[in-house]
């Protein structure tokens, strides 16, 4: 049964869209098939994986709002060196979803029972939160088992945390008894400041949620790479951005056992 992955943090610009891309793609380097949700109506995973997210007939949007079946709305093998990549696309129409779900009877639950379906075909399921802490975000985290937060190494990397902390204990404790926090992953990381350090040591001071060991460095491969619609581990497989990531996939594999 696939392992569903929420990577969620409301703030935007922290490295939501890049954790999610690279961190699938380094799962599926280590064989392991992967569906990925782009659940932000920027559908900047889309797009970062190469697709035209203007061009797709069947998305999200389509699926949420009950025009089409999952399996109408999965890409298959969209990777084309690296087999194994599913994605449920997105573009801006999912921005409309949230009005049309209104009067919808349990639209909390509406990506859940459709990934069921699905589920079992994959190792890892990974979604794409917007940043917000939308329906959509709650949908995505009543179909995960888990949530990865990504937090960049600034100043104000832990204001927000709570609210989202407090977000996820609201959802395990009405809608998903069994979602837990995956952990924290620093993003951005800049060794030449005293800043990035400081926020380091001050985040890991100030909360109780596992917080791993990888750190992602700030690198100008990984920002170039989806101008490129390609994952790091191909684009530049031995830039320290590559590298971190494929430590990161070990260590959430290793949160398996």
């Amino acid at each position: 049964m696939g392992r569903i992955i929420a990577v969620a943090n409301q703030k935007g610009g922290v490295g939501k869209t890049t954790t999610s891309i690279n961190l699938s793609a380094a799962l599926a380097e280590e064989n392991k098939k992967i569906l990925v949700i782009d659940a932000d109506p920027q559908g900047n995973t889309t797009s970062g994986f190469g697709l035209d997210k203007n061009e797709i007939d069947r998305t999200i949007y389509h699926l949420m709002i009950g025009e089409s079946s999952v399996d109408e709305c999965i890409r298959h093998n969209i990777v084309e060196d690296l087999p194994g990549i599913d994605i449920i696309p997105s573009n801006i129409n999912l921005s409309a979803a949230e009005i049309e779900l209104i009067d919808i009877e349990k639209k909390e639950y509406i990506l859940k029972n459709e990934i069921d379906k699905v589920k079992d075909r994959y190792d890892f399921i990974i979604i794409d939160c917007p940043p917000s802490l939308s329906m959509l975000t709650v949908n995505a985290m009543t179909t995960a088992d888990k949530v990865l937060v990504p937090i960049q190494c600034e100043y104000y990397a832990l204001e927000g945390l709570s609210q989202l902390v407090h977000t996820v204990n609201l959802v395990k404790e009405r809608l998903n008894p069994r979602l837990e926090m995956e952990g924290v992953v620093f993003t951005m990381f800049d060794a030449r400041t005293n800043l990035s350090l400081q926020v380091v040591e001050n985040v890991k001071d100030h909360i109780d949620e596992n917080v791993f060991k990888t750190i992602i460095p700030r690198n100008i491969r990984l920002a170039e790479a989806p101008s490129y619609g390609l994952p790091i581990n191909l684009y530049e497989p031995k830039s320290a951005g590559a590298e971190a990531y494929k430590l990161l996939a070990e260590e959430v594999i290793a949160n398996e056992s």
